[in-house]
């Protein structure tokens, strides 16, 4: 690879970190740039280099997030389901049809945009209610609903955890963004042990993307921490925008 090339994955890789420690979503950034700029890579090559990198940048995010809100360790039972998940999901990712998963997710997107412009409160409950055996039951399914997701297809999983945990425990939104980076390093690592089984990751590309990743979610939980649940209100609706016209663009045009 040529040293532009290098940089401009170094640079995105960057931008991802930022994006995922926020909200999520960085993948739409890196994943695709890592397939225009390395087009030799086959797609799963391409996933499990990017899991490498993410999964440093999220376990970064999760301990500078965990350290300031430490109810985020509460994650951790799910954990395992997570993990799970998203090894289940990099098993069949290869057999997920695209044209198919885009247009729902692309709905749910839309969806999730509406219900948090339409709710400003929602997000900004600065003491979570205790959950009940009932929602830890409904939490656990549908953490592992998403693990499988990010596994086999990916972009919005951050996105995707924030808006179920801040449902469940109907908290704000800087407190379920850090119980997501925990949850979010579990579906990192089980996707990445499937793609690493199987020899599809480019350990040193991986490593050098990890690096900036890393830095760029430190700076991404920094801000959150920083400015709280309204920002992460702004940039969840930002990646709204931008995840379904991505994903719309890809669907219609690509």
């Amino acid at each position: 690879m040529s040293t532009t090339v290098i940089t401009v994955l170094l640079a995105g890789s960057l931008a991802a970190g930022w994006i995922d420690a926020v909200v999520g979503g960085g993948g739409l950034i890196l994943l695709p740039l890592i397939m225009i700029m390395a087009p030799g890579l086959t797609n799963a090559q391409a996933l499990g280099t990017n899991k490498f990198a993410a999964v440093f940048g999220t376990t970064s995010a999760a301990i500078t997030l965990a350290r300031r809100i430490p109810t985020a360790l509460g994650a951790l039972r799910w954990a395992p389901l997570a993990l799970v998940g998203a090894a289940i999901g990099a098993f069949i990712a290869a057999s997920v049809d695209q044209h198919i998963m885009r247009p729902i997710i692309i709905v749910v997107l839309v969806a999730v945009g509406f219900f948090v412009l339409l709710r400003p409160s929602f997000g900004r409950d600065s003491e979570p209610r205790i959950m009940s055996k009932r929602s830890w039951t409904a939490g656990a399914a549908i953490i592992l609903a998403i693990g499988i997701y990010d596994g086999a297809f990916g972009p919005g999983t951050g996105l995707f955890f924030i808006m179920s945990l801040t449902a469940l425990m109907r908290g704000d939104f800087m407190t379920s963004a850090a119980w997501a980076k925990v949850l979010n390093v579990a579906t990192n690592l089980g996707a990445l042990i499937v793609f690493g089984l199987r020899g599809d990751v480019l350990w040193l590309l991986g490593l050098g993307l990890a690096v900036t990743n890393i830095i760029g979610a430190r700076i991404g939980a920094r801000m959150v921490l920083g400015r709280g649940a309204g920002f992460v209100r702004i940039v969840i609706l930002c990646v709204v925008v931008i995840l379904a016209g991505k994903l719309t663009y890809d669907q219609f045009f690509a």
